[in-house]
């Protein structure tokens, strides 16, 4: 079976390190990483990963706007996006459902917490 692809956008070291380690530490899962939303679109529509994880505030192009044009286009539009952020008033978590997101999850995060979400998101529908 083949290894998933995530897609880790933060523009923050230390947060895309922690996740990485994360994701690595699991065993099943392949990772790649964009420091912020027009990376995240270049490695998004190149890479095609599986699932991507974003920060929403981020430089240049932030979050909600970046997952608007992933799903916006044919290419990306079936990729899950999940928010990771800190922001975390109702008012965000609908512009981010207004955005395509395919869930929200905010900062600080457990690692167990994060990989159940990633394992439920990737296994949807699945057998």
């Amino acid at each position: 079976m083949a290894r998933k692809k995530i897609l880790l956008t933060d523009d923050e070291e230390p947060v895309r390190a922690l996740v990485a380690l994360t994701i690595k530490n699991h065993g099943r899962y392949d990772f790649l990483e964009a420091t912020d939303g027009l990376q995240a679109l270049e490695v998004a529509r190149r890479e095609l990963p599986d699932l991507i994880l974003m920060d929403v505030l981020m430089p240049r192009c932030d979050g909600f706007q970046a997952c608007s044009q992933l799903k916006a286009d044919p290419l990306t539009k079936h990729i899950p996006v999940i928010l990771l952020t800190a922001l975390v008033q109702e008012k965000d978590k609908l512009r981010g459902q207004q955005a395509g997101a395919d869930g929200y999850f905010t900062k600080p995060f457990s690692p167990t917490a994060l990989l159940e979400k990633i394992d439920s998101v990737l296994n949807r529908g699945a057998p």
